[in-house]
């Protein structure tokens, strides 16, 4: 029945890999200190190939201050439904060469994987919606409206922005963020669930400048060891968060074991796993928290003197369920309750966004898993994601009408936002086969 499809996908899968190729090469990293200019470079070239597969309507969206985004459309035959497919463009920063085993932007294929900055993460996601729609061969039976952001890697600011001003224009039926992963190599997913995210700087002081160690070292606690006493305070000693008030929503049939789990994570010899219940339940459905960076004296700059302040980022991953400003509330709370000795705490909230939890009992979400079913050849799965992938609730919110699901092609193995991250290259064509297969059944 979708013999046409596979055989479209299966010869056109060497231009969607060298199209992957070439836009891995442009290094469009969005966050502030990288060159914005090859962030436009990526958008304008992406331009230049949804025009090469068809697609009308193909303009830049422009917001002051904001990285662009890239949009395009094939109107829906009479009676069809309108498909938004969404991906981003935009990359990680790629961290230090020497920690790659090819130079980030210069993409390797290596077992059957294309190493380099963004191949999964999430230019695979473009490549995966152009070459699905070329597959049609000009014939799509149902109306695609592309939406390509350039700012997802720094927490999509401005997509609400985005969404407001284009909100006609962006109008679908159902909605595609192919952002996601599969549950393993092999194995298609549908992401049905995702953590919310809370996070905060604090600072703790213990005297108005440094003073002498040996002098005053003994009665006056220095501002890192009172810190240090802050941040232990966040875990039980079973590494659970100690943090009262938050929610724990549900729990999964599917599971990992203790040795994929050490696999995928790269863990060293002997690490104790933190918490409690099985390991997916605390990926995705129990509150996490970790400590991104600490301000303190470097190595190189110590001197025999008590610190007098020192300060930290702290982030929390919050379930489903879980309001975000109770949760932040709740940090807040813990870490001003939890400094020693009498020393300052100044708590600053910073970025916050929603778990959610998607509906799979619609007929796109049916329609999706059978489609990835027949491209795979192995079941679909439903799966929780313990990150944030907080737009998500931007677009429920604008489009409340729609179907919203989460797909995707990377998978446990890809090593997003670090080194070698890399994208299966059968995977990368399973995935096109799927979603064109999809589009197909939702016309049908």
């Amino acid at each position: 029945m979708y013999s046409d499809l596979t055989a479209a996908v299966h010869d056109g899968f060497p231009r969607a890999l060298a199209e992957l190729d070439e836009l891995v090469r442009i290094p469009s990293v969005s966050a502030p200190g990288f060159d914005p200019g090859e962030v436009r470079r990526a958008a304008e070239r992406i331009t230049e190939l949804l025009d090469e597969s068809g697609f009308s309507g193909i303009r830049l969206l422009e917001i002051e201050g904001a990285h662009p985004a890239v949009y395009a459309e094939i109107p829906a035959p009479d009676g069809a439904p309108t498909v938004l497919l969404y991906a981003h463009y935009d990359v990680q920063p790629p961290g230090p060469d020497e920690e790659w085993e090819t130079t980030p932007f210069d993409p390797i294929e290596r077992d059957g994987r294309l190493l380099g900055r963004g191949t999964a993460d999430d230019k695979c996601g473009v490549v995966m919606h152009l070459a699905a729609i070329r597959a049609f061969g000009g014939d799509v039976p149902v109306g695609v409206k592309i939406f390509m952001e350039g700012e997802e890697e720094i927490g999509s600011a401005n997509l609400g922005a985005f969404l407001q001003q284009h909100k006609d224009l962006l109008e679908a039926d159902v909605i595609v963020i192919g952002d996601a992963a599969n549950w393993g190599v092999g194995t298609p997913a549908l992401t049905t669930s995702l953590r919310g995210l809370v996070d905060c700087t604090i600072e703790v002081r213990t005297l108005e400048s440094a003073v002498h160690s040996g002098m005053f070292g003994g009665a006056i606690p220095d501002a890192i060891t009172a810190m240090s006493r802050v941040i232990a305070s966040l875990h039980d000693d079973d590494g659970s968060v100690a943090v009262a008030g938050l929610v724990d929503s549900a729990t999964s049939d599917l599971d990992l074991s203790e040795a994929e789990l050490r696999e995928q994570a790269g863990t060293v010899d002997g690490l104790h796993l933190l918490g409690e219940g099985s390991l997916t339940t605390r990926l995705w459905f129990k509150p996490a928290i970790a400590v991104l960076a600490i301000d303190a004296p470097p190595l190189s700059q110590a001197i025999n003197q008590l610190v007098p302040v020192a300060r930290a980022k702290v982030s929390m991953r919050i379930a489903p369920g879980q309001d975000p400003a109770t949760a932040r509330d709740a940090l807040v709370a813990h870490l001003e309750a939890a400094v020693p000795w009498g020393a300052e705490i100044t708590v600053t909230p910073g970025a916050h966004g929603e778990a959610f939890a998607l509906d799979t009992t619609n007929d796109a979400s049916v329609i999706f898993k059978e489609a990835f079913r027949i491209a795979y050849g192995n079941d679909t799965v439903e799966m929780g994601v313990g990150g944030s992938i907080p737009f998500v609730a931007a677009f429920e919110e604008a489009y409340p009408e729609a179907s919203i699901l989460l797909t995707g092609v990377m998978d446990p193995t890809s090593q997003i936002h670090g080194p070698n991250e890399s994208q299966s290259i059968a995977d990368l064509e399973h995935g096109i086969l799927g979603e064109a297969i999809a589009l197909r059944m939702l016309a049908e």
